[in-house]
C-alpha cells in the first residue's frame, strides 16, 4: 500500500469552509503537493501523513498550524504617494522585503491621503475546516525533491 509520508507527491482534492460553515475555496480537480517540504500548511500535512490512496478525511487546522494568528501590527497607513502611481483599489496586492522576509501586503482601504494595508494572510486567525480526499500517491523524482516542490500534471514547470 501506497502511504503519504515524506517525499511522495499527493494528489487530493478539498473543500475548506469556516466554522460558520462557509465554502471558503474547494478543489475540483486534484491539487499536487510534495509531501514533507513544507508546500501546504503544516496542520494539513500532519493530519494527511499516513493516508491511503482513496482516503477520505476531515481535518480541523487551528490558525497556528494554518496561517498564523492575526497581527494587528501587520495592519498600517502608507501614504498614497508612497504607492505605485495608478488608482489604488481595495484587495490590490504588493509585494516587499521587510526584516522577517517576504511579505505580500493587501490594500483593505483606500482613504484621501493613505491607503490601509494588511500583511496578514486572509486567512490568518481562522480555524480551518476541511474534508480531503486523496487521490494519487508517487514517489517523489531526486529533481522534484532537489527543487522542493512538484514537477509535471499538475506542478510546476521549468
Amino acid at each position: 500500500m501506497n502511504t503519504i509520508a515524506k517525499g511522495k507527491v499527493v494528489g487530493f482534492s478539498y473543500h475548506l469552509r469556516d466554522t460558520e460553515g462557509e465554502t471558503l475555496d474547494r478543489s475540483e480537480e486534484p491539487f499536487y503537493y510534495l509531501h514533507g517540504w513544507q508546500n501546504i500548511v503544516p496542520g494539513l500535512e500532519l493530519a494527511m501523513e499516513g493516508l491511503l490512496e482513496g482516503d477520505s478525511k476531515n481535518v480541523t487546522v487551528l490558525p497556528e498550524d494554518g496561517y498564523g494568528e492575526y497581527r494587528p501590527d501587520l495592519v498600517f497607513p502608507v501614504p498614497l504617494s508612497k504607492l505605485p502611481n495608478g488608482k489604488i483599489e481595495v484587495g490590490m496586492e504588493f509585494q516587499t522585503e521587510t526584516e522577517e522576509g517576504h511579505m505580500v501586503l493587501f490594500v483593505q482601504e483606500v482613504r484621501t491621503e493613505d491607503a490601509i494595508l494588511n500583511g496578514n494572510h486572509p486567512l490568518a486567525g481562522k480555524t480551518l475546516l476541511l474534508d480531503v480526499k486523496i487521490h494519487s500517491i508517487r514517489e517523489a523524482s531526486e529533481e522534484e525533491k532537489s527543487h522542493g516542490h512538484v514537477h509535471g500534471p499538475g506542478g510546476h514547470h521549468h
